[in-house]
């Protein structure tokens, strides 16, 4: 079991290849397509006509079993020198623990475009993982993965619990639409749809685990635990998908799960002075300023990770253990040499056991995100967004946990700083990040005192994309005829005559004979 837990921790922790939310990036106007995974409808009416995503990567950790250890011990266990998981936490004294260690995400390339004012569409590729324990006994996971920890003559007890590690490919298509803008109020819609692909995963959740552990004896009492895995036998699939240098190859070639998910929300801007950021044009008034934020508050709901990846049978493996009974090491040794042998073994000494091939659905951490944006003045901004978990997690997959951040920010087009200051209800903690951007480039951390003190979590990303901002309708001789159905561009003329003043005729006749 352990074996099974340190190859996929150090395999997704080494490669740092796998995330989540950029926080000081993702609130901000200019932070390329970051913000649509927060909520699809904000990629509407976006500041960037277009935007070549080139790569994103986040990594990190987050937990209320314990404080992370200083930065070399956690370095030694990510490098693979230990494999001792008290290298990592100084444990707490909760019984009970929740646990993401790790989580990370590489997100490909991929595009946003507007096709017009109300209509815009983009495409999106990522590989993302999550090692989590949940309501797990900290004795027992100390049993499990920590190599200096004797259990002996002690009670392992623990009730709904649940172990996911997953691994998953994803493609997705973006669309967003201006469906309101009247006066001081904009409403936006947006729907992310993605096609996923399984990588690998393993379970273990449980009604009950009832142990006495005492020196080479395991006595269970209404015992009643589930393992589920397609990597039994083989991780190829996993260590391929991680070692894997192309997303694409882990979107085609990834046969042992898929599914279908998504995202759908929607944003409100109130406009505080529509007049101060419009203008009229090419016979339109109130034609909005694209160059520039126009609203004083923003208000957006979001449902976003809807969907399962289903994994059937070929490859899949799944074991059940229920009842009550006596396990020795030496009985296990002598008696055991395959899953036919463990059945017979189990039952013989009072469990009741069900092994074989099974398909299994592994859920997608779905989120309701509520948040709010307030600009404060010339460039400054402050962000609330909060988070709320809506996934059973008796079942297998993954799940976030709740939270609320807010998050200050001087955001322009060519650069910003955020400080995002989240309360979290995992660890029950503050934490505090930096988001840098210069033009298409970042770098930052939603989780960065572990750098100054031992804390519950730590998580960096960095990233870089290529805008094209939306530039302003250019109309050089100040007529309110845009340039490219101006006739006379040089002269101030009216839009009845396209742009050509009153009493041009010439160019005017010349203007009817080119209609003509």
């Amino acid at each position: 079991m352990k074996k099974i837990v340190f190859a996929l921790s150090l395999a997704c922790l080494s490669s740092l290849s796998y995330g989540q939310r950029y926080m000081g990036i993702a609130t901000g106007n200019w932070g390329g397509m970051s913000s649509i995974y927060l909520n699809p409808a904000n990629i509407a009416d976006n500041r960037d006509r277009l935007v070549i995503d080139l790569f994103g990567i986040n990594a990190g950790v987050d937990n209320s079993l314990g404080k992370l250890n200083t930065a070399s011990g956690l370095n030694r266990f990510i490098n693979g020198s230990s494999t001792n998981i008290n290298d990592v936490f100084t444990y707490s004294s909760k019984n009970n623990f929740s646990l993401v260690a790790p989580y990370a995400e590489l997100r490909g390339p991929g595009f946003m475009m507007a096709i017009n004012h109300k209509h815009s569409i983009g495409f999106s590729t990522r590989v993302r993982g999550m090692n989590q324990f949940n309501n797990f006994n900290q004795s027992v996971y100390r049993t499990i993965t920590d190599t200096s920890y004797t259990a002996n003559g002690v009670n392992l007890n623990s009730q709904n619990f649940n172990w996911t590690g997953h691994v998953w490919a994803e493609a997705a298509v973006t669309y967003g639409i201006v469906l309101l803008e009247k006066g001081k109020h904009e409403l936006k819609a947006g729907v992310t749809l993605r096609y996923l692909s399984g990588i690998g995963y393993l379970g273990l959740k449980g009604n009950n685990l009832n142990l006495h552990y005492s020196g080479d004896t395991i006595s269970a009492t209404n015992t009643d635990i589930q393992y589920s895995s397609n990597l039994v036998g083989s991780s190829s699939s996993l260590s391929n998908g991680i070692g894997s240098n192309s997303i694409f190859d882990n979107l085609v070639n990834s046969k042992t799960g898929s599914g279908i998910g998504g995202d759908i929300g929607v944003v409100y801007d109130y406009i505080e002075d529509p007049d101060a950021t419009s203008f009229e044009m090419d016979g339109k008034k109130h034609v909005g300023d694209q160059t520039v934020n126009r609203y004083k508050l923003r208000v957006a709901a979001s449902v976003t990770d809807l969907g399962s990846i289903f994994y059937n049978t070929n490859g899949n493996f799944s074991v059940n253990v229920k009842g009550n009974g006596i396990i020795t090491g030496q009985g296990l040794i002598d008696n055991v040499k395959n899953y036919d042998d463990f059945r017979a073994y189990a039952k013989k000494q009072g469990f009741s056991v069900d092994t074989g091939r099974a398909s299994n659905r592994l859920y997608m951490p779905t989120t309701i995100i509520l948040s709010a944006d307030y600009h404060a003045w010339k460039n400054l901004y402050v962000s609330a967004t909060y988070f709320n978990n809506v996934v059973n997690r008796q079942n297998y997959g993954n799940s976030y946990y709740n939270q609320l951040t807010v998050t200050p920010r001087y955001d322009t087009r060519r650069y910003s700083v955020a400080v995002p200051i989240t309360y979290s209800a995992l660890s029950q903690s503050m934490k505090m990040g930096i988001g840098v951007r210069v033009h298409g480039f970042f770098i930052g951390s939603d989780d960065m005192l572990t750098v100054v003190s031992r804390q519950y979590g730590m998580n960096f990303y960095v990233g870089g994309f290529v805008p094209f901002l939306k530039k302003k309708i250019k109309d050089r001789d100040g007529d309110h005829v845009s340039d490219k159905k101006d006739k006379c561009p040089d002269d101030m003329g009216t839009w009845k005559n396209h742009g050509c003043p009153d009493g041009d005729d010439d160019k005017k006749e010349d203007t009817t004979e080119r209609e003509n």
